[in-house]
This record gives structure tokens, C-alpha cells and sequence, in this order.
């Protein structure tokens, strides 16, 4: 749902240009010394894109999903890094807080993380518990007025600059899987947190990701993400339904951006007396590529109006995860290959771009885990028709 599109224009138009003039030559550099400069990041918080889905009561933008989207489109036309920077905090890294959060947590978080003063980060992947998530090890032993945690967290993005993470740990060993799980707010100077070394990726260089070790980390009772035990994995599954969706809408902003850079070389380069877009198996690719883009951006739109009708959307936004993400991928190979030799050169900046969208097919949910969501609730609706 789109309130206003006006305002919703001048947003975008504001976030278009910030990444035409500043984003976009940034890139090499952010890759090179695998950091975002500070300048560029205090201008993040200034355009308030720390606090795109946060409440405005909590002093964010209070997108709706619709609009959400739209300004990923705009955002991610170049680096991923520099949307991950801040995609845990209007992601994942907030949205429980929006979604189950007491109203005193939400007071006590939710504004200094519109502002980017703090950034959110989510703890759900350990060691040995990825797509499985209800497997996970860490536990959280009520202590008198105390929860004290112990457990290992893994590939935690934004880990290293996190100002509270949101940590999914078991209380109730007696309860067999995700029933047993809670979620804690957890402020990141809590004694007991260590990080581990930054991962060393394939790509997005400029984001970091680490371990979050908890080592008899004792957090104050009311931590308790909506003062509820064993709520925390039915937060975390809503929290990735629309997760997905973002993600999704990264894939269509990057893919974009990759797709015109290959049109635009497409038209430049020439072999044989012409440009290589005169061929038709070059023309092949670019149509492919664009047909894959007008699919996942129709899914992503689709999906989002629904959400913000108040529908479900978990079977809607795994789809659009799934097929935006690949599609993504089938975009970058083609445009490596239109670019030839040069595509293989780290100067072309598609060579970047190809190891950068390989992450999309994996987190917020792999491609499998998708296709067997998917699965289970076209089941599900068959029975229930039956």
C-alpha cells in the first residue's frame, strides 16, 4: 500500500540520487578496503534509511511494506554492502521488537535504532543448527531476576558494530524443538559477549559478518523479547516471512543495476564492424535477463500489497525469495558473459557483482528451504480444499 505517492516520490528520487552521486563511485573503494566510508554512513542516517520500517511513533519512516520495497529497488542499484550496513536493523534485526516487543522495549530500542545510533543484529544460526533452526544449542537458565546464556552464534551479520542483538537461546529443554526456543534483546556490551574474527566471503566485501559467543552472559529478565518464554521461534519465522521479502526486493535492485551496466555494454562494445548487441544470441541473454526481472519485481509488488491487505504472506514471499534470488543469479551469469574476458576483470565491477549475488540463494532461507515451504503449504491448502 502506497499512502502517499508524492512523498513516497520524493523519497525515492532523494535515494536515487544518493546512490547515483555517492554509492555508485564509492564501490571499487568499499570493495578494495572492505569498509563503507563514515561520511557515507552518516549520510545513511541523515536520509533516515536506518529507520525505513520503524514505527514513526519510534521516530522512523513507518514504511509500509509496499513502500518498503520500492526504496530497495532504488537502494540496492548498486553494492550490496551498503544495504546490508543497515539492512539488519530495518530487517530482521528490529522487526520482532515491532512485531512482539513490550511497549517499554520498544521505547527503549526502537528510537535509537531509527536514528542508526544503534544497530540491530539477529542471532539465530549456530555452529550446527543453519536451516534448521529449531536444533539450535544456546541456553537461556533463569537465574533469579537474571536469564543466563551460554551458546555460539554464527555468521551474525553487522556483528562487529551491533549495538543489541536479538538472540534466539532455548529455555525449556523439556520441550522438544522450536517450542522450547525465546527470543532476548540483548545490549551488545553485556558482559560475557565475545565476537569472534570477521569471515573472510566470496563477496560483500564492506559487510561483516563474525561469531557471537555468549559465555555465562547474564541479561536482565525483562530482555525477554514480550516478557514470553518460548515465543521467540514463532517471532523469528514472522520476522523472516517478511525478511524474505526484502531480500527478494534486494535482488531486483541489484539485478537491475546489473542488467543495465550489460545493456549499456552491449551497446558499446563492437566486434565484427558492430555493436554486440546487434547479435541475436547477445539479444537472447539481454531478453532472458529482462524477463526474469519483470517477474521478480511483479512477485515482490505482489506479495507486498498483499501483506499490507492484512493477508499471509509466507507462501508468497517464499516464492518471491526463491525465484528473485536465482533469477538474480541467472542475471549475473549472463552479464558476465555478455561482458566476455572483461566480465572475468575485477575493473568491470561485474566480476564483483557475480560473487555478491551468490549469497542471495543462501540466507534469510536457501532455495531448498524455500521450495519446501513452498511445498508444505500447497499441501496444506489441499487438504484444507479436500
Amino acid at each position: 500500500m502506497i499512502r502517499d505517492t508524492e512523498t513516497l516520490s520524493l523519497l525515492l528520487d532523494s535515494v536515487r540520487r544518493f546512490v547515483r552521486e555517492r554509492l555508485v563511485p564509492a564501490e571499487h573503494a568499499v570493495s578494495d578496503n572492505d569498509q563503507i566510508p563514515a561520511d557515507i554512513v552518516a549520510e545513511m542516517k541523515a536520509l533516515g534509511l536506518f529507520g525505513m520500517t520503524i514505527p514513526e511513533a519510534h521516530g522512523g519512516l513507518g514504511l509500509t511494506i509496499e513502500e518498503e520495497v520500492n526504496v530497495v529497488f532504488e537502494l540496492c542499484q548498486t553494492s550490496p554492502a551498503f544495504r546490508s550496513l543497515l539492512g539488519t536493523t530495518v530487517g530482521i534485526g528490529s522487526q520482532g521488537l515491532v512485531m512482539d516487543g513490550t511497549p517499554t522495549q520498544k521505547s527503549a530500542w526502537l528510537p535509537r535504532m531509527a536514528t542508526g545510533e544503534v544497530i540491530a543484529s539477529f542471532c539465530l544460526t549456530e555452529p550446527d543448527s543453519g536451516s534448521d533452526a529449531a536444533s539450535l544449542r544456546t541456553r537461556a537458565v533463569r537465574d533469579g531476576d537474571h536469564y543466563v546464556i551460554n551458546g555460539t552464534k554464527r555468521y551474525i551479520t553487522n556483528a562487529p558494530y551491533a549495538g543489541v542483538f536479538t538472540v534466539m537461546a532455548r529455555t525449556d529443554l523439556s520441550v522438544p524443538g522450536a517450542a522450547g526456543i525465546s527470543a532476548f534483546l540483548v545490549d551488545a556490551t553485556t558482559p560475557g559477549i565475545v565476537l569472534g574474527k570477521i569471515d573472510q566471503k566470496m563477496g560483500h566485501k564492506g559487510s561483516h559478518t563474525c561469531d557471537v559467543i555468549f559465555d555465562n552472559c547474564r541479561v536482565p529478565a525483562d530482555s525477554l523479547l514480550g516478557g514470553v518464554e518460548g515465543q521467540g521461534f514463532r517471532t523469528a519465522m514472522k520476522v523472516l516471512d517478511k525478511g524474505r521479502l526484502h531480500i527478494a526486493a534486494v535482488c531486483v535492485g541489484v539485478a537491475t543495476r546489473i542488467l543495465a551496466d550489460a545493456l549499456a555494454y552491449a551497446m558499446e562494445r563492437r566486434q565484427f564492424g558492430q555493436a554486440i548487441g546487434e547479435f541475436q544470441l547477445v539479444q537472447a541473454m539481454l531478453a532472458d535477463s529482462q524477463t526474469d526481472l519483470y517477474a521478480a519485481r511483479s512477485m515482490v509488488l505482489d506479495a507486498a500489497q498483499k501483506r499490507d491487505a492484512g493477508q499471509s504472506i509466507a507462501l508468497e514471499a517464499a516464492c518471491a525469495k526463491m525465484f528473485a534470488s536465482e533469477a538474480c543469479g541467472r542475471i549475473a551469469d549472463r552479464a558476465v558473459q555478455i561482458f566476455g574476458g572483461a566480465g572475468y576483470v575485477a575493473d568491470s565491477g561485474i566480476e564483483r557483482f557475480y560473487r555478491d549475488v551468490r549469497l542471495f540463494r543462501i540466507y534469510e532461507g536457501t532455495t531448498q528451504i524455500q521450495q519446501l515451504v513452498i511445498a508444505k503449504h500447497m499441501l496444506r491448502e489441499c487438504r484444507a480444499q479436500a
